[in-house]
């Protein structure tokens, strides 16, 4: 028997299964099938997922398994598994535990011993980076920004100095703050690429450095609604600044958000053992790098 098809044995499996994140024909058959053959389904929101499961005729029960009740809550799913029952995990659209409830019931179902299978799918991130041109060999996932400036701008520092192609999802009617923010942080040339409503009628991917995207996207209140895939390229060692190690760019970027250039760069030099000057240079030249 495939191990991809709920069968029965001491305990039950736990399927994390992907769903359409806008286009349904996006569903994969496996999918179908496990959604249909589980004896449970524990969703995100049981009303959205209740119209993905009747439009491909799908009848199994469903639960609702989200951030407000997920921890209180998994334990009626582990009891279930563990008599034996079959359960799928499904979020509101794509992956589930991608910025979608799901992990505390994962870590609950494995430290039980209850085997956790995951069935792959859409799930935006990918989407997004397999479509924005920028390098996708090495990325980080940031997820939701905070919706507050001061916190925003911080976890936006802390990634300024990062190499890896950046991936974040922003709410629409905080899009043009974040750009803003990752305008004047990352600096104003910064290529950046805005991905909106994958795989829906009014799907944009949309190329440019972040100054000009955020006048782009200010310009034009259809690209403030929706879900948002926002890229931004990893950051670039400029050909003039001295060599310093990559831990000393953090640290430094840090502090210079709290205190002058001049005292940061040698409260950095102490953390980190780089040499004062060249973290004072550095500084300088990746300051006149991003305009």
């Amino acid at each position: 028997m495939s191990p991809s098809t709920p069968q029965a044995s001491e305990f039950g499996t736990l399927y994390v299964v992907a769903t359409p994140i806008g286009n349904l024909d996006d569903i994969s058959a496996r999918a179908l099938r496990i959604l249909a053959e589980v004896s449970l389904i524990a969703a995100e929101d049981t009303r959205h997922s209740s119209r993905l499961l009747q439009h491909f005729g799908i009848r199994t029960p469903l639960a609702a398994c989200h951030e407000h009740n997920e921890r209180e809550e998994g334990g009626r799913f582990i009891t279930r598994l563990l008599a034996g029952d079959a359960v799928a995990l499904i979020s509101d659209a794509g992956t589930p535990l991608i910025s979608d409830p799901g992990y505390h019931l994962v870590r609950q179902a494995r430290a039980a011993g209850i085997q956790v299978v995951p069935v792959p799918g859409a799930c935006a991130l990918i989407a997004g980076l397999s479509a924005a041109g920028l390098a996708s060999d090495r990325f980080v996932f940031e997820g939701f920004l905070p919706a507050k400036h001061v916190a925003r701008c911080a976890r936006l520092a802390a990634v300024q100095n990062d190499p890896r192609t950046l991936i974040f999802y922003e709410a629409p009617h905080r899009l043009l703050d974040s750009i803003a923010d990752m305008r004047d942080i990352f600096g104003a040339d910064r290529p950046a690429v805005l991905a909106r409503e994958l795989s829906k009628t009014f799907e944009t991917i949309h190329d440019l450095p972040l100054a000009e995207l955020h006048a782009w996207v200010a310009a034009d209140a259809n690209q403030q609604r929706g879900e948002c895939v926002l890229l931004v390229a990893g950051y670039q060692v400029p050909a003039d600044a001295p060599e310093v190690p990559l831990e000393a760019q953090r640290v430094l970027t840090l502090l210079m958000a709290e205190m002058p250039l001049k005292r940061a760069a040698g409260l950095a030099a102490q953390i980190t053992g780089a040499r004062k000057n060249a973290l004072y240079q550095w500084a300088l030249a990746s300051k006149s790098a991003e305009g």
